[in-house]
């Protein structure tokens, strides 16, 4: 383990920072804003008359401000430390020599609107529909996106083809192919990258694991959770010594919602209830009535609380920034050495982050360079990966990580990098739509009620279809 105690007030400041849960979770919502191209896509629609390709003839190198939007600081902090070397995250120092800065005479400012009520896409947009009447310093010249609404922006033309700012097949060769599935558009352009990979895991207490099971071993505890027959009969013995399997409703959601069959939405802009999600549904309704889970919601104080030293759940569905960030955050120093991390009953993914050159920067060399040291550098990878233990986007990078004996302090000397090296190429970004995000959060909420036993699921589901409707009303039942 390379420096990572020594993070671990940085990386809960982080995780703090503009709502760092909402920047990678599901605290994010979608109200009232379509995808682009789909009903009251102010941004697109606007934009109609004008491709991408005119918007990338556009852009330019004379510009003085780089403008950065986001929704948090996340990375800000991995810019200044990493790119621009003006504040180094402690433990970071031989790295930080070697960030390339920024020219000279260039300045940085970073437009941060936190994510919460949508306020982020909704500032976003607005300022994207003024670019084409913008120049000098009110350009923007890169946002952020998340997975959950990343068609939105990748099929609209203010996001830039990274090819046509200079980007190869070469810079992308390691990349894990879904990271740049996700920001594919509708013609094969690449329109966004990332420095994260997020697949995820099932991280458990390990005390509480030696107290059910016998043993805290991340094998034995694999064969304990290895499908979800076997998880429910963990449970179960769980609940006989006096502790939750989860949280609440909402933890396991993400193995589920990630593994269906087909997208949310079908050619003919029908809504498809994947059966998938059902059996989400039927095994929270099963988990709750039995008192396998907490009966919290995610992000809720007693979420968090259940994953301190006092807390009594045995585990939770984590992807990679959840471990580093969040957990380690809500474990705090009694936790250390207490957790460990197996594959769970699925593979599954969760969250990321996007780096998106937008169409008319004046900064596009800028841009270009660095989407390549902050994405597609291996020594940039494997930095951030050893000063943060988050996961990043170059497999040959992790790989190295993994084979090593690279450890986390955190996870009992487990080398976590390990599985998730080994969990990264399963993800599939073959069903995504640009309405996922609205459509998630509104089948969640939807079926609470039915978990809490106010509706019976007919009624849920008849709820979760009027709620998407409203929210989406280009879509059918």
């Amino acid at each position: 383990m390379k420096n990572f105690k020594r993070n671990i007030a940085l990386l809960s400041a982080l995780a703090l920072a503009g709502t760092m849960l909402a920047g990678c979770g599901e605290k994010a919502t979608d109200e009232g804003n379509a995808p682009a191209g789909g009903d009251n896509a102010a941004a697109t629609e606007a934009a109609g008359n004008s491709g991408s390709d005119e918007a990338a003839a556009s852009t330019s190198n004379d510009g003085k401000v780089l403008k950065i939007c986001a929704w948090n600081e996340e990375f800000k902090g991995l810019f200044e430390t990493y790119y621009a070397g003006t504040a180094p995250i402690s433990g970071t120092e031989t790295y930080y020599d070697k960030a390339p800065g920024l020219p000279e005479g260039v300045t940085v400012e970073w437009v941060i609107t936190a994510n919460e009520g949508n306020a982020y896409q909704d500032k976003l947009d607005q300022d994207l529909l003024a670019q084409a009447d913008n120049s000098g310093d009110a350009l923007i010249d890169m946002f952020l996106f998340e997975a959950d609404y990343a068609l939105k922006y990748v099929n609209s033309p203010y996001t830039l083809d990274v090819k046509s700012i200079g980007l190869t097949d070469g810079d992308l060769g390691e990349m894990y192919q879904y990271t740049k599935d996700i920001c594919t558009d509708d013609a094969g352009a690449l329109k966004g990258v990332s420095w994260q990979a997020t697949p995820g895991l099932f991280a458990y207490r390990r005390s509480i694991a030696k107290d059910v099971i016998g043993s805290d071993d991340p094998a034995d505890v694999q064969a304990a959770v290895a499908d979800w027959g076997k998880f429910s009969e963990t449970a179960a013995a769980a609940k006989d010594k006096g502790y939750f399997m989860l949280s609440g409703y909402d933890d396991a959601y993400r193995t589920f919602s990630n593994n269906v069959a087909a997208p949310w939405v079908d050619a003919n802009n029908k809504i498809v209830v994947d059966d998938n999600l059902m059996t989400w549904v039927d095994q929270t309704k099963e988990f709750t009535d039995n008192g396998y889970n907490e009966g919290s919601s995610l992000w809720s104080d007693v979420w968090a609380q259940g994953q301190s030293a006092a807390g009594k759940v045995f585990g939770y569905f984590y992807s990679t920034w959840g471990i580093n960030f969040t957990l380690l955050g809500n474990a705090g120093e009694e936790g250390f050495g207490d957790w460990g991390v197996c594959e769970g009953p699925q593979s599954y993914y969760w969250g990321g982050s996007w780096l998106a050159g937008c169409a008319g920067t004046d900064n596009a060399d800028l841009v270009a360079d660095i989407m390549k040291h902050m994405t597609c550098n291996a020594e940039t990878m494997t930095a951030i990966t050893e000063n943060t233990q988050d996961y990043t986007n170059n497999a040959s990078a992790m790989n190295a990580l993994a084979n090593s004996d690279f450890q986390s302090e955190f996870l009992g000397g487990q080398n976590h990098i390990a599985l998730f090296a080994e969990a990264a190429p399963k993800i599939d970004m073959s069903n995504i739509t640009a309405y996922d995000q609205g459509l998630n959060e509104s089948f969640q909420a939807a079926f609470k009620d039915y978990f809490t036993g106010a509706v019976d699921k007919d009624t849920a589901l008849e709820n979760f279809y009027t709620a998407a409707i409203e929210k989406y009303p280009g879509l059918t039942k």
